[in-house]
């Protein structure tokens, strides 16, 4: 399989499961944060190894061009965080293990899906103006 069907493939899994299971927008960004953290923590490491420097595009989040919502209300993101729905993360962090896994991914083409997906992600957190909105389902766009 070429490395760009291998992208399609994780691509397509991901937003099949993220719609089918009505994934909320937070549990969604804890799964897409736990992964492009630990691959570009490791792709850095091995390119330091060989005396190279990782590209910004894989080692940085990318920009937002979003206008910042505020918000009055505060709430508790730890009670947050407490509510978010284990098994569930569980089955999208497996979906992208085992997607990378076996189609032989490299991991610098799946940080590529991975770190849209975090651009996506950041845009919905960056909207929400209350917990309420963190619990709201991952919007995919049509074209994403």
């Amino acid at each position: 399989m070429s490395a760009t069907d291998a992208m399609v493939v994780l691509q397509e899994r991901m937003v099949n499961l993220v719609n089918q299971l009505s994934m909320p927008v937070i549990e969604t960004s804890l799964v897409i944060g736990r992964w492009t953290n630990k691959a570009s923590h490791h792709l850095s490491q091995v390119a330091q190894e060989n005396g190279e420097t990782l590209p910004s595009l894989l080692s940085e989040p990318w920009p937002l061009e979003v206008e910042v919502m505020e918000s009055d209300v505060e709430f508790d993101l730890e009670k947050a965080l407490s509510i978010t729905d284990r098994d569930r993360m569980d089955i999208l962090d497996t979906l992208i293990r085992v997607s990378i896994d076996e189609t032989k991914m490299p991991l610098s083409d799946a940080l590529l899906v991975l770190r849209s997906w975090e651009r996506l992600v950041r845009m919905q957190l960056s909207q929400a103006v209350g917990p309420g909105q963190l619990f709201s389902p991952t919007e995919i766009p049509e074209d994403f």
